[in-house]
């Protein structure tokens, strides 16, 4: 059975006659005749009553109609949702997301929303070596990474940088600085999550010292979680420092001052396959350009 004997069918149902029908289909009576005749012996009906004067409806013709006029609609949607795909205003986007400062996500999710109203987002948290697995697999169409500087078989396209923050002791001479500067730190122990645990964070932390041209600082205890490492340095007689990329606001605990540190910053970056982007991708980064455009000058 075939989508256009269905047409056909509902044609010369609705015309009353072959002849209209292949009028209205703009072919020639023969081929609706043929095929009409081809569905019947599929089907093992008879669709129409034939007469040299008319052409009728036939008991399991009247039955068939809401059937195929209901195949005809669900196929006819398929396509128009198909041709929205194409354009991006369809679909699914599934996208590997990160804890971001502020209201950037909220206000990604708002302008594909508005942009694409029929498009589903699907945003799924996993750590960075998953996420990038699963961009690779395409289980993802793109993932966000933070301070990433290249991920093989991908490509990383830079959206926006935010300041580093670093915590230390409330009474340490630092404390009174508006921003705080890498060099100054270099003496001072560093509260740092071991390298596997966050490769690129723990990189960029790093290198920037050794590009400073200062040695790593003396370690003190690893970083565990923010709240329980502030605590450390609050409280602990001996003095140390750690540094992290904003997500909420800091908690605020005594004894401990939280300053941006005025370089490096970190980088936001979306990775996605090489190639020619997809509609749900072409669809992301519209709207992420909307995102991160620079406002317009009044005037």
């Amino acid at each position: 059975m075939e989508l256009r004997q269905l047409r056909y069918f509902v044609a010369v149902a609705d015309e009353g006659g072959f002849g209209a029908a292949a009028e209205r289909l703009t072919i020639v009576q023969s081929a609706v005749s043929q095929q009409i005749r081809r569905l019947e012996r599929e089907l093992g009906v008879v669709l129409f009553e034939r007469t040299t004067r008319r052409v009728h409806l036939s008991a399991a013709g009247e039955r068939l109609l809401p059937e195929a006029r209901t195949v005809l609609a669900a196929a006819d949607r398929t396509a128009r949702i198909a041709a929205d795909i194409v354009a991006g205003a369809d679909g699914v986007l599934r996208l590997g997301t990160v804890h971001a400062p502020g209201d950037r996500i909220p206000r990604l999710l708002a302008e594909l929303a508005a942009s694409g109203p029929g498009m589903r987002v699907r945003l799924n948290r996993l750590p960075v070596t998953e996420r990038l697995t699963a961009v690779r697999d395409g289980e993802l169409d793109a993932a966000l990474v933070r301070a990433l500087p290249a991920a093989p078989g991908l490509e990383l396209l830079p959206l926006w940088r935010d300041p580093l923050l670093v915590a230390l002791p409330a009474g340490h001479p630092l404390a009174a600085r508006e921003t705080v500067r890498l060099e100054d730190l270099a003496g001072l122990p560093l509260r740092l999550a071991p390298r596997d645990a966050n490769p690129p964070f723990h990189d960029l932390v790093t290198d920037a010292f050794r590009a400073a041209g200062h040695p790593a600082p003396p370690p003190a205890p690893p970083f565990t979680d923010l709240h329980g490492s502030l605590a450390a340095i609050g409280t602990s007689p001996e003095p140390s420092w750690t540094v992290f990329y904003e997500v909420r606001e800091p908690p605020r605990l005594p004894g401990v001052t939280v300053r941006p540190l005025a370089a490096p910053q970190v980088t936001t970056s979306l990775a996605v396959r090489p190639g020619p982007p997809g509609p749900a991708l072409r669809h992301l980064l519209r709207a992420l350009r909307a995102l991160t455009a620079p406002p317009e000058d009044g005037p």
